[in-house]
């Protein structure tokens, strides 16, 4: 095997593999470095892919118990959480298979082992025989992703105090699972959790669940769930926590302080967030710059300040999103092989996947506000969309964003039945630059639920004609 190449990514996730495939289809020789041993990274392993395994499986035992008499179908359902955790590692298996078959298709070398970058061009692998294995490249693509972000004074076990990674491995229900973080993850494993069984508190250090998506979105959001079952507990911090003998005892206090209390718990999940991963790769040793939460500076073009070597995906600015991540690859590997290469940063979206899903894109009303700019909305909601009442999903909105004077769709929040899908109309809209009545003036098929999405985009204007 050679151990020259045109380019060496390290980190074999979202940003890294597709980073690579799409090196290796430019004609690019390439590795791929990661020391996981299954590809995908956080994503495919332990994130994005067995979480979504487990919310589609505990949603058809919920609707199972709870929607089928409704239907006039009569079932009598039991939890196999053994079957349904085997699964969830079966989905993942075939995934990270798969990505080894892509590389093998557009010629990338998977490298199992940690890559230490040593110099510019430079870059020590360390199997997992304890050999190491020395690599050059004209290019070097750091793409290492995040890791969960660790709570002061509380030490995770992934037994009783777990992080996501535990969060998706439980071998029993817990009667009361406490949820310290109100943000994607602990919402997403909170539903499974509370689908199969559990109580489930959560804390959240802000005054709001789902910060930073549209305020409007996250108080319908939080009334839903609530709905569901879920206890709030807001503008709260976690300070400390103890094992008992019947479970934890877990210490909170007002976020500014004040008089504390103890809520008891079987499990405890740590869901504040997460943090670039770039331990151990030798960025100190090279000169690679980091900004005040140690991720990696990049610029435009994702070059760091050492010539050759880039950063892609969760371990720089901005969203920490597997698809962000992707386009980001493809927009580097581009650029490498000389090609134009483009992210549009205001055309992301990013989905909570509980029921129902939350979708959004663009600006929301509080970003628009804040930087003075005019806006017409419009809005429409599942209660009046026939397809959402056949399938009886009728909780939230679709709320569409459009410049006041060009129309120009600026932004959109969907709360409801498959807002991750419907999301993407929009999504595509705002990347071709079209206008709210560009939306509103496409057929649609009936009865869908996209049709939502057309009525809130003629809400603009103010002619919806459904409601």
């Amino acid at each position: 095997m050679a151990d020259n190449f045109d380019v060496v990514v390290i980190g074999g996730g979202p940003g890294g593999y597709n980073a690579a495939i799409r090196l290796g289809q430019l004609g690019l020789s390439v590795a791929c470095v990661d020391k996981r041993g299954a590809f995908g990274g956080t994503c495919l392993n332990i994130g994005c892919i067995p979480s979504k395994a487990l919310l589609h499986a505990s949603e058809r035992f919920h609707e199972a118990q709870t929607d089928f008499a409704k239907l006039g179908i009569k079932a009598k359902v039991e939890l196999d959480l053994v079957a349904m955790m085997a699964q969830k590692t079966k989905v993942v298996g075939e995934l990270t298979k798969g990505v080894e078959f892509l590389f093998k298709k557009n010629k990338v070398e998977g490298i199992v082992g940690e890559g230490r970058i040593t110099a510019p061009g430079n870059i020590d692998v360390k199997l997992p025989d304890g050999k190491t294995r020395s690599l050059t490249a004209k290019h070097i693509i750091i793409a290492t992703g995040s890791d969960v972000a660790p709570l002061p004074g509380v030490t995770i076990d992934e037994k009783q105090i777990i992080s996501s990674t535990g969060g998706i491995a439980l071998s029993s229900v817990p009667k009361k699972l406490l949820v310290v973080g109100a943000g994607v993850i602990g919402l997403e494993l909170g539903s499974v959790w509370k689908r199969l069984g559990s109580e489930v508190h959560v804390v959240e250090f802000l005054d709001r669940v789902t910060p930073g998506i549209d305020l409007e979105v996250s108080k319908a959001f939080q009334r839903i769930l609530t709905k569901q079952g879920f206890t709030f507990q807001l503008s709260t911090k976690v300070t400390g926590v103890e094992k008992t003998g019947s479970g934890l005892a877990v210490t909170v206090e007002p976020a500014p302080g004040g008089e504390k209390s103890v809520i008891e718990a079987d499990v405890m999940l740590v869901a504040i967030g997460r943090r670039p991963y770039t331990d151990g790769l030798g960025l100190e040793s090279v000169g690679v710059a980091l900004d005040k939460r140690g991720r990696v500076i990049t610029d435009n073009h994702y070059q760091t300040n050492v010539k050759g070597i880039y950063a892609i995906g969760d371990c720089r600015e901005g969203a920490m999103l597997a698809h962000k991540a992707e386009d980001e690859a493809v927009a580097l590997a581009e650029l490498l092989a000389g090609k134009a290469g483009h992210v549009n940063y205001d055309a992301i979206p990013s989905v909570v996947y509980t029921f129902p899903e939350v979708a959004t894109v663009g600006k929301n009303e509080e970003d628009l506000k804040a930087a003075g700019i005019a806006y017409k909305v419009g809005k429409f909601p599942f209660t009046a969309n026939a397809r959402a009442k056949t399938i009886m999903a009728t909780d939230g909105f679709v709320k569409i964003l459009a410049d006041a004077k060009t129309d120009k769709v600026l932004g959109c929040a969907i709360i409801g039945p498959e807002a991750g899908n419907l999301i993407a109309e929009v999504v595509l809209a705002m990347e071709f630059g079209a206008s709210s009545e560009d939306i509103a003036r496409t057929c649609h098929s009936h009865p869908t639920l996209t049709e939502a999405v057309r009525q809130a985009a003629m809400g603009v204007e103010n002619w919806t004609m459904q409601m």
